[in-house]
């Protein structure tokens, strides 16, 4: 039952992420996502959208539901942005955690670190220290994100028993990977521009 609330909330926010704002007021953003909300449950040929899109891309990390509704809030300026250092060191984190954890299952290496999710204790310890560091640098968001996980992990709201499967997917590691070759990309051409400036 919390997978079939999962897809639908997790159909909403993407939707809402993925279309422009149109100059919307806060009342009439908060109203689309609502509205996105109610379209997940049309069905079509006995599925419900969300079924379908949950087809395609499984069940969410419970860390990339943190950080949509994060981007939901902000598109509703119920939050603050982000410092960039915070945002960037987000991306880095869990780009870390999917190159750690998905070459590894493509067999591209001897190491399955997969395996480790199922008898997680040394990776609890491990985020536990990693988030309080976080906590020290007030980098909430990635508190939030990775104290949700670990809480929805041991609680069991997800019918697998993998901590890694609360910790990220590749929804959330794909466009953290490409958000950063973007940051990279502008870095660069940033920096040709001050030279060019210079010479």
């Amino acid at each position: 039952m919390i997978n079939l609330w999962q897809a639908h909330i997790s159909f909403a926010m993407i939707l809402f992420l993925l279309l422009p704002s149109f100059g919307l007021s806060k009342a009439w953003r908060v109203a689309l996502l609502l509205a996105l909300l109610a379209v997940s449950f049309i069905p079509l040929d006995g599925l419900t959208l969300a079924a379908y899109l949950r087809s395609h891309i499984d069940d969410l990390a419970v860390t990339t539901l943190v950080f949509m509704a994060w981007g939901c809030l902000r598109r509703m300026d119920v939050l603050p942005p982000a410092q960039q250092g915070q945002k960037t060191s987000v991306l880095i984190l869990f780009a870390v955690m999917a190159l750690a954890l998905y070459p590894a299952t493509l067999g591209l290496s001897d190491l399955d670190p997969y395996r480790f999710g199922f008898s997680p204790r040394p990776m609890l310890v491990f985020v536990a220290l990693l988030t309080l560091g976080l906590f020290y640098l007030r980098n909430y968001l990635a508190v939030v994100m990775l104290a949700g996980a670990t809480l929805a992990f041991v609680v069991g709201i997800k019918p697998s028993h993998n901590y890694w499967d609360y910790l990220v997917d590749p929804l959330l590691g794909l466009y953290c990977c490409l958000a950063l070759l973007v940051l990279a990309i502008g870095w660069i051409y940033g920096r040709l521009g001050t030279l060019r400036r210079s010479a």
